[in-house]
């Protein structure tokens, strides 16, 4: 399953972080962030639930961009 959020992110830079970040939680398949489009691009891996994994990736996320933002 694939689904497609709307994020906030300050720099390019950032966002390769939070990419990164999203991609190394369990349940994800595969992550891809735009940051012209301020969008994240998430796979899932069979039979997770998208929001408990989403809210993993959140933490993740801002463990390395603290004031980066993901709208669930």
């Amino acid at each position: 399953m694939k689904k497609s959020y709307k994020i906030e992110v300050d720099c390019a830079n950032c966002a390769n972080k939070m990419e990164v970040a999203a991609k190394k939680t369990p349940g994800v398949k595969d992550a891809t962030v735009n940051f012209m489009a301020l969008k994240m691009n998430v796979e899932f891996e069979e039979g997770v639930d998208p929001k408990a994994v989403m809210q993993d990736v959140r933490k993740n996320c801002k463990k390395v961009e603290d004031d980066c933002e993901i709208e669930l």
